[in-house]
């Protein structure tokens, strides 16, 4: 089983405390992503602008590679504890991962660092209207979650449930109380905007959209569809490739 070198690593901490080089301070590093999952906003630009106290690791010779490195542990971090604040799962991992490829483009430390300071800011934006959007407790966050994953099967509030360790009369419950709609509603309003983003951004024929998405038939998709956003998919798409980005259809 491969270790890490005691000899090296002594030798890492004799030269630190010869050079008296210290890490950043955790209390100062933890305070920052633990206003990020408060989703304050102002407390994380004050600890931006704030110089820490104590050096960051050196992780590579190369000072742009060193730079990256830091970044993506930070964005790691930042990424879950933004999670923890209420942010999406998967759109959280899905931020975690526009911003490495974008620090991993980056060729300066100035430019890391300008984006270390973005995606820093960018979180706590998304913590703190996730949480004016909603507040969910931990077993609805949990099924949602579970939801998410299996959007393109088919999915019964009670496989759901048991999913989840919940009864199907709890969940319901916890659904109609926290969301104002009953699972199948929400299951079918998840499905309906994954419609709306492959008519958009896909070439998909119909029927595999509706196949992908769980649908019976067809014929059952553009029922449902044209009853929930007010129009069929094929009239959906055609305003969608005549670039009404911001149409709406009541």
């Amino acid at each position: 089983m491969s270790t890490v070198d005691e000899t090296k690593l002594r030798y890492l901490e004799y030269m630190h405390r010869e050079m008296a080089v210290r890490h950043q301070n955790y209390d100062d590093e933890m305070y920052r992503y633990h206003m990020l999952k408060a989703g304050d906003l102002q407390a994380v630009e004050e600890s931006l602008r704030t110089p820490a106290r104590g050096a960051m690791g050196t992780l590579s010779g190369d000072p742009v590679r060193n730079a990256i490195y830091l970044f993506v542990a930070a964005v790691t971090i930042a990424c879950r504890f933004a999670i923890l604040g209420g942010l999406e799962e998967e759109r959280s991992y899905n931020i975690s991962d526009l911003y490495i490829q974008r620090a991993d483009a980056a060729r300066t430390v100035e430019e890391i660092s300008a984006l270390h300071d973005e995606m820093m800011l960018f979180y706590t934006r998304e913590v703190a209207a996730a949480k004016k959007k909603r507040i969910y407790s931990k077993p609805v966050l949990e099924a949602i979650n579970y939801i998410y994953y299996h959007l393109y099967e088919k999915q019964t509030v009670e496989e759901i449930a048991e999913a989840v360790g919940l009864s199907a009369n709890y969940l319901s419950a916890q659904f109609k109380k926290e969301l104002g709609q009953s699972v199948a509603d929400y299951v079918m309003s998840q499905r309906i905007e994954a419609a709306r983003n492959m008519l958009r951004y896909s070439s998909l024929a119909y029927d595999e959209i509706a196949s992908t998405l769980a649908f019976s038939s067809q014929s059952h998709f553009i029922q449902v569809f044209k009853k929930e956003v007010g129009c069929t998919p094929r009239e959906y798409r055609l305003r969608a490739d005549q670039h009404e980005d911001e149409f709406e259809v009541q």
